[in-house]
Order: structure tokens, then sequence, then C-alpha cells
């Protein structure tokens, strides 16, 4: 299974969208889906259902930085070379989704959602861009991260 259909089927079970990518890669990351899902939780629906950054792309930012990341902030190479990858994955993934914005990528004004979690049926999945942007995210590790 890839890790975008992994992704998918994470989102699937009901994981939000920043926990789908980031538990796609629980394996590589050392740790098990249910922890990766605890500290991606947070992310989803662009930051706590703010609907600013899309939960993918932060899921996909926190598995780079746990690969890929500095932790010398005196490092300034390293601190460089991080933050043009994410800047290259970012640029690709809104290349092909359109947006690296929840709100823009559901068509939505700000403040114009609620803190409810949505109710996952066949019509959310159909309806919306999440699935995709799960997907996307995580080929898109595979490709600059794990490659």
């Amino acid at each position: 299974m890839s890790r975008a259909d992994r992704a998918e089927e994470l989102f699937r079970q009901g994981y939000n969208c920043g926990q789908s990518v980031f538990a796609a890669f629980a394996d590589v990351l050392g740790m098990t889906v249910e922890e990766a899902a605890k500290i991606a939780s947070p992310f989803g629906a662009g930051f706590g259902k703010l609907r600013e950054v899309c939960g993918a792309v932060s899921g996909m930012t926190l598995v780079t930085g746990y690969l890929k990341g500095y932790s010398d902030p005196a490092d300034y190479e390293s601190k460089k070379e991080v933050y043009a990858l994410i800047q290259k994955m970012c640029a690709e993934f809104e290349e092909r989704q359109g947006s690296i914005i929840c709100r823009e990528l559901l068509g939505l004004k700000k403040g114009e959602d609620t803190a409810e979690p949505a109710v996952r049926t066949e019509e959310y999945y159909r309806s919306r861009p999440c699935i995709g942007a799960c997907r996307t995210a995580a080929e898109i590790v595979e490709k600059e991260v794990l490659a």
C-alpha cells in the first residue's frame, strides 16, 4: 500500500487531514499510529478548524521536520535547507491542489465555520477536496523526503 493510499485510508477511518498524513508515515517515524495521531490532532481542518494552512500540508511539514529538520538553532545552513525544502513542497502542493489554505480549498470565507467536527458521510467525502489533499501531501513526502 502506498503512503497516499494509507493517508486516504486513515482519513476515511475518521482521522483529520493532519493526522492522516502524519500517521501514514508512523512506521518511518518510529511511532505508533496512535502516537502520531495524537501529535498531529490539533492540525486538522486548517489548524483546529480555523481553516488556515491545510491540515494535510501541516502533516506533510511535520513528517519533513521529524525526518529532515534541524535542532541546533545556530545551524544556519540546515535551517535554510529545511525552509527551502518546505517551500518547494508547499509550492508543489499548491500547484496540484490550488492552495495551501484550507478555507480556500473548501471555498469558505474567514470565520465561516464552527468548531463542531463535520459528520463523515459518503457525501462529505465526495464533496470535499480533503482526500485528494491527503494523498497529494503523502505523495510529495514520499518523493521529496523518503526518496
